[in-house]
């Protein structure tokens, strides 16, 4: 029986006057958007789900405001994660959601939690690698994750979660293939510029030469007060064969419905032999400092 699934991708502006508004205000209509959003990503079928890194605020790492910390929640037990556990159940669909996750105080992470089709929350991943460059001070706000690269069994496939800057580290990605990944989202906050001619090259390669599917999302518009660019959408699917057969616009709000067939994995995976044929004993050196 062929295992098709079809997932979605949300990609998403802030609020026009975000400018003026309070984090808490911003994430109450970041949050009741999403939800509506996802309400339509259900009317077409949608069976697993991700939305775009932090979703439910703006992208704050431009400045060094604590201000922002406002917005982190535990994970499992904050409120965000307590509600998309309820859409996840109502609408039997699988949803990650990215979040700004506070451990204990002083001590907060970019984080993706993974609820199952039933509403359990199966886990989370924490953003590995965390950039420290002009208009992107991420490490003020993110301590590097610690919980490596799970992958979660869910109700339609294996999935797993890598997130932003973690694209550009192609080890993180062969890991989630090894530990059985059969879809990999990476949700993102990437603007125009140095980096947008690898948005294209990098996750399709990582599909490639692990045989997995990958969802990449970006969310759309200009971020006051700091107008650091345009973060340029074209979320997309890239299939084991690393082509992209799906992607959304530049610049318009919008969920992205795509169908997977999971079968294809061991179909190229059995003609290109990537995993018989790496050499994990050779490769000690790229673990030394």
């Amino acid at each position: 029986m062929s295992r098709v699934v079809k997932a979605a991708l949300i990609q998403a502006a802030q609020p026009a006057n975000a400018a003026e508004m309070t984090p808490a205000a911003i994430k109450s209509e970041m949050v009741g958007r999403h939800l509506q959003h996802i309400e339509a990503a259900a009317a077409q079928g949608a069976q697993v789900l991700c939305m775009q890194e932090l979703f439910y605020g703006p992208y704050f790492c431009p400045s060094q405001d604590i201000a922002w910390y406002s917005l982190t929640e535990s994970v499992p037990d904050g409120p965000t994660i307590k509600i998309m556990q309820e859409y996840a159940k109502k609408y039997s669909m699988v949803l990650v959601v990215p979040v700004y996750e506070w451990e204990m105080d002083g001590v907060y992470y970019n984080t993706a939690a993974v609820i199952d089709a039933d509403g359990r929350y199966l886990g989370k991943y924490r953003k590995t690698h965390i950039p420290q460059v002009q208009g992107f001070w991420e490490k003020f706000f993110f301590r590097p994750g610690n919980l490596g690269y799970p992958v979660f069994q869910t109700a339609y496939g294996k999935v797993g979660v890598y997130i932003c800057y973690d694209r550009h580290f192609p080890e993180g990605a062969r890991a989630l293939g090894l530990h059985g990944a059969e879809m990999v989202f990476n949700p993102s906050a990437t603007v125009a510029g140095l980096s947008e001619y690898l948005w294209k090259l990098e996750q399709p390669a990582h599909a490639a030469a692990n045989g997995y599917f990958v969802g990449a999302i970006n969310r759309i518009g200009t971020e006051a007060p700091w107008n650091i660019g345009e973060f340029y959408g074209q979320s997309y699917f890239a299939d084991p064969r690393g082509q992209i057969f799906s992607q959304a616009s530049r610049d318009q709000e919008e969920v992205l419905v795509a169908e997977l067939d999971l079968d294809q994995i061991r179909e190229v995976r059995d003609l290109w032999q990537f995993y018989r044929d790496r050499r994990p004993d050779l490769y000690g050196p790229l673990c030394e400092p």
